[in-house]
C-alpha cells in the first residue's frame, strides 16, 4: 500500500477506481504531526497513523473505513503538566451526493442530531487528512487529567463569616438532618 503525503491525500472522487476499494496510509512527518496536534487541540503528536480504504457504495456513494493510532500529549486540566493519551478508534464515514442526504435544517430550528453520524455529503475530492484530524479531535480527551491530579475543595468567606463548604451547598443533606431530628422526636 502506498504511504500517502498530505499532498495527495485528498482524492479527486472522478479518479476513484469504481469497481474495487483504494487503500491509504497516512503517517505525517514532524510537520504534519504539529500541523495536526494544532487542528485537534494538543500540544503535540509523537506518533500518528490512520489507515484504511475507501470503497464505492452504490452508483455514487463511497464508505471509508479506517483505524486511527496516535499518542498525544495534552495539558492537565488541573496542572496544566503534560498528559499522555493514547487512542486506537476505528473510523467510518459515509460519502453520499446531496440529494441523496436528508435535508439540512432551517436556520433557527431545533432540530435533533441525525442517528448515523457517519454521512458526509460528497464533494469533488475527499480529503483524507480532514477526516483523520476530525477523528482525532473526537477522540481525545476533552479534560485530560493526569493520575492523582485533584482540584480540592477552594473555601471563601468574608471576615468574620463562616465559610461555605461544598457538603454544606448540597441541598438534601439539610433534608437528611431534619428527618433524623424528628424521628429522635418522635414524629414521622
Amino acid at each position: 500500500m502506498p504511504k500517502m503525503t498530505q499532498s495527495n491525500a485528498r482524492l479527486r472522487v472522478s479518479d476513484l477506481r469504481q469497481r474495487r476499494e483504494t487503500p491509504f496510509l497516512l503517517e505525517p512527518d514532524a510537520t504534519g504531526r504539529a500541523a495536526a496536534a494544532e487542528a485537534a487541540g494538543a500540544d503535540s503528536l509523537r506518533k500518528l497513523r490512520f489507515e484504511g480504504a475507501l470503497a464505492p457504495r452504490g452508483k455514487s456513494g463511497w464508505e471509508l473505513k479506517a483505524r486511527l493510532g496516535a499518542t498525544a500529549v495534552q495539558p492537565c486540566v488541573v496542572t496544566l503538566e503534560p498528559v499522555t493519551t493514547r487512542v486506537d478508534t476505528d473510523v467510518l464515514r459515509r460519502f453520499l451526493p446531496e440529494d441523496q442526504m436528508d435535508a439540512p435544517p432551517e436556520s433557527g430550528s431545533e432540530t435533533e442530531m441525525p442517528e448515523d453520524d457517519s454521512l458526509e455529503p460528497l464533494g469533488e475530492v475527499i480529503d483524507l487528512e480532514a477526516v483523520m484530524v476530525e477523528a482525532l479531535s473526537l477522540a481525545l480527551p476533552a479534560y485530560p487529567r493526569k493520575d492523582g491530579a485533584d482540584l480540592g475543595e477552594a473555601v471563601y468567606a468574608e471576615d468574620g463569616a463562616e465559610p461555605l463548604k461544598d457538603a454544606d451547598l448540597k441541598p438534601f443533606a439539610g433534608l437528611a438532618a431534619l428527618r433524623s431530628k424528628l424521628q429522635e422526636n418522635g414524629g414521622d
